[in-house]
């Protein structure tokens, strides 16, 4: 049975509402697999239709997620109205998250926004809400010339090891920080700080945690204004995981925690924790369920043949990465794929990169921590040393087990495919297009022959 709704006459005062503000268009989003927004643009007198679910889309393939296929039905996108903003840096636009409905009823298995709609659901249902912050770090750049090269868009000069927190270089980039943290803040971000990060033309965000389809809806269009924003000042914004073989990689650590449906209570701090952390026996549990499903939470976590470039122990100078490698955690430790942070009640994951879809990583950790409630895991003891130092051949010894992160695509989405979580959380034609879709980018990336083939080979031989 079709779902479209009967057009809601408070719907038809909201678009003469926003006309009157000067709003023009609307457009009510889907999200690929990539996480890029996908709508029509609706003139704003028909917002009312748009809202009762009239547009309707022929999606499979978008994002190179599944295959396209005329001949099959249609889907519904059924937008979220709280989610309106309009938009600042172009007000005749306003913007709406939005679910597809495959046909016009039942939910389409490659709507990635649905899928954490599930989890969310399960999860209230026993009692729990999970509340997400994340690191948003990007590079901004001089748009590409001759051979590719990537320009930073304000140089730092020769700051060494680093040039992160420099103010310098905030200032020089102000052109472009300053008109994104005034849009950020008139969309209720809630910024509390921003910064240079450690390679040139690197910034992070950091603003407001809230519930996790909130902070997912939210990443999507600050994906959106960063990239606009940054086209505005003639530069190009990317959240590519590594774009230079020198510099760091860009994360988007997840901050989670759990709190009660009802009270609202945080419930990862215990006073009375017998490691003398302060943590709760729930806290770990999720730990452990996060830590149990690491590989395979990889192929949608760092979803890409270049995310693997940034989990490396070191970098192309030796220094240390700070991206993990080990699927550990540890007290206050950065080297570990999840680190108990002493000055806020989450666990912070940091395997998470910029590539990551925001629904579908919060959806797969999200039901990872919750197995880990339900069956009460224990992590084991927390890990102290620098994970960097750690080799295959130290697995084995004493102490707190070590399982490597996939050391690339190819062995996570081998990981994805054969965890049974994964067929709990996913739709089975997710998985299987999603499985086809990573396997054909790992072929095409394997299939190239790279400068550095040549660089050591060419006369080797």
């Amino acid at each position: 049975m079709d779902t479209v709704k009967t057009i809601d006459r408070q719907h038809e005062d909201l678009a003469a509402e926003l006309s009157g503000q000067g709003v023009e268009y609307v457009f009510a989003s889907w999200i690929d697999v990539t996480g890029r927004a996908k709508s029509k643009c609706v003139p704003v007198q028909y917002l009312g239709p748009l809202i009762a679910g009239h547009e309707r889309y022929t999606p499979r393939g978008m994002g190179d997620l599944g295959r396209m296929t005329p001949d099959e039905d249609e889907c519904v996108a059924m937008p979220d109205p709280s989610t309106l903003t309009v938009l600042p840096w172009d007000r005749r636009f306003a913007f709406m998250a939005a679910d597809l409905l495959f046909g016009g009823s039942g939910s389409f298995a490659l709507c990635t926004r649905s899928i954490l709609k599930k989890q969310v659901e399960e999860a209230q249902a026993a009692g729990f809400v999970m509340n997400l912050g994340v690191e948003t770090e990007l590079y901004v750049v001089k748009e590409p010339t001759g051979a590719g090269y990537l320009e930073p868009m304000a140089r730092s000069g020769y700051l060494r090891p680093t040039p992160a927190y420099d103010v310098e270089s905030t200032l020089d980039a102000m052109d472009f920080l300053h008109p994104m943290v005034k849009a950020m803040n008139e969309t209720d971000f809630g910024v509390f700080s921003f910064d240079h990060e450690g390679g040139d033309g690197q910034f992070e965000f950091d603003f407001d945690y809230a519930e996790s389809l909130r902070m997912a809806d939210r990443l999507t269009l600050f994906r959106l204004m960063v990239k606009q924003i940054a086209k505005q000042a003639g530069l190009l914004a990317t959240f590519m995981p590594k774009p230079y073989t020198e510099a760091w990689g860009s994360g988007a650590h997840f901050n989670m925690s759990l709190v009660d449906a009802e009270t609202g209570q945080n419930l990862f701090r215990d006073e009375a924790d017998i490691r003398g952390k302060g943590w709760s026996k729930i806290a770990y549990s999720f730990a452990a369920g996060i830590l149990h499903h690491a590989p395979a939470l990889s192929a949608i976590c760092t979803p890409t043949v270049n995310s693997y470039k940034r989990l490396q122990p070191r970098l192309a100078d030796g220094n240390v990465s700070w991206a993990p490698v080990w699927a550990a955690y540890g007290d206050n430790n950065r080297s570990c794929m999840l680190r108990l942070p002493r000055n806020r009640p989450c666990i912070e994951n940091r395997q998470v990169d910029a590539a990551a879809n925001p629904y579908l990583a919060a959806a797969f950790l999200l039901a990872a921590g919750m197995e880990g409630v339900k069956k009460q895991l224990d992590p084991g003891e927390s890990v102290d040393d620098l994970t960097y130092n750690w080799s295959d051949s130290s697995a084995g010894e004493a102490g707190p087990a070590r399982t490597r992160l996939p050391r690339n695509l190819l062995e996570a989405i081998d990981a994805f495919v054969a965890d049974p979580l994964t067929h709990e959380v996913f739709p089975a034609q997710f998985v299987s297009a999603y499985a086809e879709m990573k396997n054909a980018e790992w072929n095409s990336y394997h299939a190239q022959v790279s400068d550095w083939e040549r660089h050591t080979y060419l006369t080797m031989f």
